[in-house]
């Protein structure tokens, strides 16, 4: 019996250890990477259309356009790849049709809120919008530190959960009066295995 038992303990640690991890963000800057984690069992469909924009390749070349020290750093943004910085922050939709916008016109496709208890605390990863709920596109912001007059607001769809230290590096650049970096800070964004990630 006690064999049995072993057995059956060993099999569980084995099926454990062979589950796949899920996979995670790497957003790399000239600052550093930042790693981040998805909830995609509170915000589905706002992870499944970051991930489908990463592996598009959709937000490599934009910026971190709007940074705000105490606040957050705010990017995702097509329009933020040429040297227009007046329409920065005014571009960007949905990887999918969500039931938001003109099914034949994916300029308009937009995400349907998916607000949720996660707290916007140092590192959490939200969705910008306009005034309208479900007006969430492409652009997404970090939180540089607690801020939780967005709580409920916001839909909160992930973490930071390495370098945190890249946030407080971007968010405190010299910035124009729009908040627009000085200097650009471009991004890349592969989706990539979670023991891939934190291994390097």
């Amino acid at each position: 019996m006690k064999r049995i038992i072993t057995l059956i303990m060993i099999g569980s640690i084995i099926m454990t250890s062979c589950e796949k991890q899920p996979d995670v963000a790497v957003i790399s800057t000239k600052y550093g990477d930042m790693v981040l984690e998805f909830y995609p069992n509170i915000a589905k469909k706002h992870v499944d259309s970051f991930i489908t924009h990463a592996k598009n390749g959709y937000f490599d070349g934009t910026t971190f356009h709007r940074v705000i020290p105490g606040f957050v750093i705010q990017g995702g943004d097509p329009n933020s790849k040429d040297d227009d910085r007046s329409n920065d922050g005014m571009g960007g939709y949905a990887a999918k049709f969500y039931g938001e916008g003109e099914e034949e016109n994916p300029e308009t496709w937009t995400l349907p809120a998916e607000f949720n208890d996660r707290l916007h605390i140092a590192g959490t990863l939200s969705m910008a919008r306009s005034q309208a709920p479900n007006s969430a596109g492409s652009q997404f912001f970090i939180c540089a530190g607690p801020t939780p007059q967005l709580d409920n607001k916001y839909t909160v769809f992930g973490q930071v959960i390495e370098g945190l230290d890249i946030i407080q590096k971007i968010v405190n650049t010299p910035r124009d009066r729009r908040d627009n970096p000085k200097e650009k800070v471009e991004m890349t964004v592969k989706i990539t295995p979670r023991s891939e990630a934190l291994d390097n």
